[in-house]
């Protein structure tokens, strides 16, 4: 008897912390089948209850699942509903939906007979990768541990979810800067300048450096050019000259920059046309410190603002702050203690640093939030500081970033070493995923901070450990 044929669609079988890690992820697999085992719906149905920060995740990822699946009979959803119309643009889905009934399954259709949630999805798989000999069966996870444990108990083809993964490896993450050897101007074999009331615009040929985007900053071994993209056609430049010397000789709320890494820094956190600054480096590297230097800057000297929201992501935020004692910004106080720690250094100088520090956080309107207070709400004329971004996935950021109203800056900042999150990693942290997706807008600028300026101890460790 012929042995029948495979078909190019695909089945893929959906772990739970995927839809907890992008809600509508069942509608990113195109032409091919998405089954998700009863398993995932009822861990989804203990989390969207609970106080963790996921919870809003899973209740968004059940409201999609049952739009989608509604007006289907059980028949229909357990043989699986179109996707066809849903989403948009080319990768709007085309396979279809189905729920499959794990807790069916038999001691003897079981590899595992333990009764842990994980064993019982890798079940799953394996009776349908079994049984469905027509069509490839892709177990899909971000747990490392169960990817191990679905390939030794005899699954084929386990997969971690890399739709929203922009690079394929972190050393090829957009640094917001480009550094040219030797003297930037011994690359160049035209230009036009001209004089824009006290600035200089450069326009030079594109080919110099072809795949140039708005705001990314130009430097080279001369210290003394540096510049940034201001804008680029097809076949030109306009680069505004900042200048190596006048760079370093800036400075916020007494803070002059360290390395060229800092001044690009705060000349995007000064910046009033930059809505959104990324930055990244090494713990140790500025980025807390110059980022609430420029808040304070431009909060109470340059009057640009009036107010500044302090917050970050927090393992099991909501737990954590629910059933402590005292108001939200003294349960926030052991999160964000580097932002308080920064504004010691801010005010170290000062004879009465204590009064010093209360006085600026009341005269900046200073504000110590939970991340579940950016959700639902309209920030306007704030600078939002948004700290340990690396921990964040795509779909929480957008949450995030789209509660910034009219006049509201976010500084959003991390150190991709650092992750503290089971499901991600440096390539799939949404961290890396705004860097990717926001190169391109004119709003936007990221600086990658390479040098450890906090102490000779704290950057031998980072070289050497």
């Amino acid at each position: 008897m012929p042995k029948k044929a495979v078909s190019e669609s695909k089945i893929f079988v959906l772990d739970t912390n995927i839809l907890l890690h992008e809600p509508f992820a069942f509608l990113s697999f195109k032409e091919n089948d998405v089954i998700v085992p009863m398993t995932v719906l009822e861990e989804l149905d203990y989390i969207k209850d609970s106080k963790k920060d996921v919870s809003r995740d899973a209740r968004v990822s059940i409201r999609a699942m049952e739009d989608t699946l509604h007006n289907a009979t059980p028949e229909e959803i357990v043989a699986g509903v179109s996707l066809k119309g849903l989403g948009s643009g080319d990768t709007a889905p085309t396979g279809r939906l189905s729920i499959f009934a794990d807790y069916n399954l038999t001691e003897t259709q079981s590899v595992f007979t333990s009764n842990e949630n994980d064993n019982r999805i890798i079940n799953a798989a394996l009776h349908l990768q079994a049984n469905r000999l027509d069509q490839q069966v892709v177990l899909v996870t971000k747990d490392i541990n169960m990817r191990l444990k679905a390939k030794g108990a005899g699954m084929m083809h386990v997969e971690d979810y890399r739709t929203d993964q922009l690079i394929s490896d972190i050393k090829y993450l957009c640094k917001g800067f480009h550094h040219f050897e030797g003297d930037f101007w011994q690359n160049i074999k035209s230009v036009d300048s001209r004089s824009e009331g006290r600035d200089t615009i450069h326009t030079i040929d594109k080919n110099v450096l072809p795949e140039a985007y708005i705001n990314e900053f130009l430097i080279d071994d001369s210290k003394h050019f540096a510049g940034i993209v201001e804008s680029a056609t097809s076949d030109s430049l306009d680069v505004l000259d900042l200048g190596y010397e006048r760079m370093m000789g800036r400075n916020a709320w007494g803070i002059s920059p360290k390395n060229i890494g800092q001044a690009m820094a705060l000349h995007a956190l000064l910046d009033p046309h930059i809505d959104l600054v990324i930055l990244t480096g090494p713990a140790g590297s500025g980025k807390t410190l110059l980022a609430l230097a420029a808040a304070l800057e431009m909060s109470i000297e340059q009057k640009m603002y009036d107010k500044i929201i302090v917050t970050r992501s927090t393992p099991e935020i909501a737990e954590s702050i629910g059933f402590l004692p005292g108001t939200e910004e003294e349960k926030m106080a052991p999160w964000l203690a580097a932002i308080t720690d920064s504004l010691e250094v801010l005010h170290k100088h000062d004879e009465n640093s204590h009064s010093s520090m209360n006085y600026i956080m009341e005269k900046a309107n200073i504000q110590f939030k939970s991340i579940n207070f950016m959700r639902g709400h309209s920030i306007q004329n704030a600078v939002v500081l948004l700290d340990e971004c690396q921990n964040l996935t795509a779909s929480q950021l957008k949450t995030i970033i789209t509660r910034c109203g009219q006049g509201t800056k976010l500084v959003c900042s991390g150190n991709l070493a650092q992750i503290d999150s089971n499901y991600l990693s440096p390539v799939t942290s949404g961290l890396t995923y705004l860097v990717e997706k926001f190169k391109d807008f004119s709003g936007s600028a990221t600086v990658n901070l390479d040098g450890v300026v906090r102490s000779r101890l704290a950057e031998y460790a980072e070289v050497n450990l």
